[in-house]
């Protein structure tokens, strides 16, 4: 069996395409699956029917609903280290260095950054709806989102002196600075909560992340916004899916183009070699037609008078016995030789 022509490039697009293409397309069907619960979880009202409602459920426990509310701490909230008066439930503060760091590649500085600190608060709250009923929100910090507000964000400028800029320009990195962030889930603020709705024993409304591993979500938006977000992550992770199992096909389409075109050279340098073989047979052959019939070894060099038969070389006429023509044993009567063009 002919061993199929891919090279190291080749198999290493190949295969990293064909993983990546699998790793966008599992993603993407977990998004999917996301979404598709998304549209089948009831949108229910936060009111005090939402008691008597989970009371007479099985189990009094909605494993996926949509609950929206306003944000009420139930002791006292996180207030903001920066401004006065921001107080939340949910606070992140972030420290990030910002610098320059040479690219060779490209000739010209780039941008980065990378986090030195994090810090992420939050207390106890609850949804509260229109007629004053509430849902206890349990490990708000498991949930996806909520987009906080930005209340504070202050950039500290590095400072350095001839020393620091030689030795950033000999080790190809200038320190920017530090952006300072601080980010809070306001009281007061809409949420639209997503998850598993449970009536506790003491008659308490709790929204809890689904025991079944279904995603867990706090926004601070609608819910179709919430949905159509979902919907395009899924949609963006099987475009880059199709993406890479496109380029795996493009390669495995180039190596087998090229594994058929160096097959159908070697199959014309195949018949090539048939074709002189043969030749060769033939020319053989007429060789050994073309010997002397006596001697077997010298070709055929004279042409034997009167019969006209070109049988023999000179040497093994001028050694038979009887000038008699070896065929057709008619008297020889005079030898012409014979030339070959």
């Amino acid at each position: 069996m002919e061993e199929f022509p891919i090279g190291t490039l080749q198999a290493v697009c190949l295969g990293s395409s064909i993983a990546l293409s699998g790793l966008f397309y599992y993603v993407y069907r977990k998004k999917r699956k996301t979404v598709d619960k998304l549209n089948d979880a009831p949108q229910i009202a936060l009111n005090k029917n939402l008691v008597d409602l989970l009371n007479v459920t099985p189990g009094k426990c909605l494993q996926y609903v949509v609950i929206e509310g306003t944000v009420q701490p139930v002791r006292e909230p996180l207030r903001s280290q920066f401004q006065e008066g921001s107080v939340g439930v949910i606070q992140k503060l972030v420290l990030r260095e910002h610098k320059l760091v040479w690219n060779s590649l490209a000739r010209t500085w780039t941008d980065r950054e990378r986090v030195l600190h994090q810090r992420v608060n939050a207390v106890p709250f609850n949804l509260i709806g229109g007629d004053g009923a509430s849902v206890r929100v349990l490990c708000p910090l498991e949930a996806t989102g909520p987009e906080m507000e930005t209340v504070h964000e202050k950039f500290h400028q590095a400072s350095y002196g001839f020393t620091d800029l030689l030795g950033q320009y000999l080790s190809g990195e200038k320190p920017k600075g530090q952006l300072e962030t601080e980010e809070m889930l306001k009281v007061g603020a809409s949420v639209t909560a997503v998850g598993e709705l449970i009536l506790d024993t003491d008659r308490l409304l709790k929204l809890r992340p689904p025991t079944d591993g279904s995603e867990f979500f706090l926004s601070t938006g609608d819910f179709e916004s919430l949905r159509l977000g979902q919907e395009g992550q899924a949609g963006s992770w099987r475009a880059l899916a199709c993406v890479c199992a496109l380029v795996g096909v493009a390669v495995l389409l180039w190596v087998g183009r090229r594994y058929y075109k160096e097959m159908e050279s070697k199959r014309k340098r195949e018949r090539e070699r048939m074709e002189f073989e043969q030749m060769w047979e033939r020319d053989r052959e007429e060789d050994t037609e073309n010997l002397c019939v006596i001697c077997l070894s010298s070709p055929r060099g004279c042409v034997l008078l009167n019969c006209g038969h070109v049988c023999c070389c000179y040497s093994c006429y001028q050694a038979l016995p009887q000038p008699t023509c070896p065929v057709c044993r008619q008297m020889i009567s005079r030898v012409v030789p014979l030339y070959q063009a």
